[in-house]
């Protein structure tokens, strides 16, 4: 007979002991009936990350987002950058190197460029060349429209 319960509910464990009565139940997950989530896609996440401001935070979505550690993110920071600069430019690395075939849809990528000439943050040539070591691309200051 098939459960009218929903499958991703918290189920009552309940254990018969040899008196036949039962005891102890508690809530667990019925693992079983959870199902895996797929993996997001690293450009839906990406966008997902985005600011209203146009800018990318450096944290650990974003990290993963880009298939790095968090820890790899920060130690690649190049010193005079500031972290908002630093998450901004990888993620426009990441989308000139990784996801060109979608290029007619990054209108984040031109408010992300907008942004950063608005910050006329001064290591801007220092971020493009460390963040494309870490990425393992070859992209442009130019191609980035800064």
């Amino acid at each position: 007979m098939p459960s009218l319960v929903p499958l991703d509910v918290w189920d009552f464990l309940v254990e018969p002991v040899e008196s036949g009565r039962c005891f102890g139940g508690g809530l667990v997950q019925n693992k079983a009936a959870v199902p895996e989530q797929p993996p997001r896609d690293p450009l839906l996440q990406l966008v997902s990350l985005q600011k209203a401001s146009g800018c990318w935070l450096l944290d650990p979505a974003l990290a993963a987002a880009l298939g790095k550690t968090n820890e790899e993110v920060e130690k690649s920071k190049p010193e005079k950058a500031s972290s908002e600069v630093w998450a901004t430019i990888l993620a426009l690395i990441w989308l000139h190197g990784f996801k060109m075939e979608a290029k007619d849809e990054w209108l984040l990528a031109m408010k992300a460029a907008s942004w950063l000439r608005g910050q006329n943050a001064p290591c801007v040539s220092e971020c493009v060349d460390a963040g494309n070591v870490l990425l393992g691309c070859s992209v442009k200051k130019e191609a980035l429209g800064l």
